[in-house]
């Protein structure tokens, strides 16, 4: 059998991304967040219910071919991307949520992930052969390298994330992730089989369809996160999470999965994918600020909201400080009257005793 090594370098690549991301994450966040069940639930609910039947339903309706239909299934079918939190921070939505639910999606992804992916698969083409000829194993070494790479990269975090070290340990998990994700699309683009990938000239089904199932991800987000109760800045965090997927997933499994122009096709529609999820969680994030939805009020200056920290730990530590304050001024005030209570009595006292 001859070695695929595209496939094998896109697995590395992809092994030690997640690895990146899943050992950044601070357990502190799950201690607070954790309680959290109303908001975790519905994370959980509109990333892997909603979103891949939103997938499915586009996949249908738009009747995709086989090569892009497979990749918009698996990307629809991934867990959270990671530049989710930078959103979430930038924007000032619920960042503490934002961090959790990219980790939790992440490792439910091991379960929901292949279920999803061949549920749907075999909906969306259960009369076309071409199904039959899905490399069903390469598929699997993918996932499986996906759930080592989360079960390594938690337990990482969770045995060192403690000491003395875990902070640097998580700052350069998430540097290396990063560069390793940078590389990863990198190499997708400039070096696939079917040559490199160009985004023009394309049909136009190409560029509206995968913008489907985000922009009725976030309309769906919002809708079940309000009638849920969820806070504000929450449910701007659930609606990213919903829509912001890891799309280096698909890049891996277009090269394991298809060849030459397949190969090309698929992978152009997983970067075309990563570019426009982007730009719309952008432009929402922005229509959210506006309308009060995030914790950075709507009347400041744009750059000082994305560079000035609103968060609500912050604003908790704030205050806490300000009351110890209070109280030490109180304090200070109540010995103050004491003092010169006291200082009164020895006056009338030693008046007392000169008389």
């Amino acid at each position: 059998m001859e070695l695929n090594y595209r496939a094998l370098v896109g697995n590395i690549l992809l092994f030690f991304l997640i690895l990146g991301m899943s050992a950044s994450v601070n357990f502190s966040y799950f201690k607070k967040q954790m309680t959290n069940f109303r908001a975790i639930s519905t994370g959980i609910f509109l990333q892997f219910i909603i979103l891949p039947g939103l997938g499915f339903a586009v996949v249908k309706i738009a009747n995709l071919d086989f090569v892009w239909g497979i990749t918009l299934l698996i990307i629809t079918a991934s867990p959270g991307g990671a530049y989710s939190n930078l959103y979430c921070s930038l924007f000032n939505a619920d960042m503490a949520l934002s961090v959790t639910m990219t980790a939790v999606s992440t490792i439910l992804a091991i379960g929901f992930l292949p279920l999803n992916v061949y549920i749907y698969s075999k909906l969306a083409y259960s009369n076309d052969p071409v199904l039959e000829t899905l490399d069903w194993t390469s598929l699997g070494i993918t996932i499986v390298v996906v759930i080592l790479a989360v079960s390594s990269g938690i337990s990482l975090t969770y045995i060192i994330g403690s000491k003395p070290i875990g902070k640097k340990l998580r700052t350069i998990a998430n540097a290396f992730g990063n560069i390793c994700g940078i590389s990863l699309v990198l190499f997708t683009s400039l070096f696939p089989e079917g040559g490199r990938i160009l985004l023009n000239d394309r049909e136009p089904i190409f560029y509206y369809v995968p913008m489907m199932p985000m922009l009725f991800g976030l309309l769906f987000s919002n809708i079940i996160s309000t009638l849920m109760v969820l806070k504000r800045p929450e449910r701007v965090t659930v609606s990213v999470e919903c829509v912001y997927q890891n799309t280096s997933i698909a890049m891996t499994s277009c090269l394991a999965l298809f060849q030459g122009e397949d190969q090309s096709r698929g992978l152009a529609l997983a970067l075309w994918y990563t570019g426009m999820q982007g730009a719309i969680i952008l432009v929402y994030c922005v229509i959210a600020w506006k309308i009060g939805w995030t914790m950075a009020p709507s009347n400041e200056n744009f750059i000082k909201s994305l560079l000035q920290n609103y968060q609500e730990f912050n604003k908790d530590d704030t205050n806490n400080k300000d009351d110890i304050n209070n109280k030490d001024d109180t304090n200070s005030e109540k010995i103050a009257e004491e003092n010169k209570d006291i200082s009164s009595d020895s006056e009338l006292g030693d008046g007392i005793i000169s008389v």
